[in-house]
């Protein structure tokens, strides 16, 4: 069973930036990981993924702002968000797919003011 604890959710103002991280209380070497985001009524939506080799894939609406990242020696994955936008605004969820299992964190949440 695989634990993801993310932090760095916060309030900010339309412009800035935002660091997220993902701690697996399990290794990560080998695995996907990545952030979805959701909003209140909406389906959960990739963000950014990053595979076990270290593709990295990007919604088009985030593509050249954030940036995801990983840290194999701390099992971190990192999400750095900058130029946020008020349509940012969400919950964002850490994801480690481990043997086909999805594992997902609690979520932190993201608000972006204008």
């Amino acid at each position: 069973q695989v634990q993801l604890v993310e932090s760095g959710g916060d309030l900010v103002q339309a412009g800035g930036s935002l660091k997220l991280s993902c701690v697996s209380s399990g290794s990560i070497f080998g695995r996907p990981m990545g952030w979805y985001r959701q909003t209140p009524g909406k389906q959960r939506d990739l963000v950014a993924t990053i595979t076990g080799g270290g593709y990295t894939t990007y919604a088009n609406s985030v593509r050249g702002r954030f940036t995801v990242s990983r840290d194999l020696a701390k099992n971190m994955v990192v999400l750095q968000m900058n130029s946020l936008k008020v349509e940012d605004t969400a919950v964002y969820y850490c994801w480690l797919r481990d043997d086909d299992v999805d594992y997902w964190g609690q979520g932190t949440q993201v608000t972006i003011s204008p």
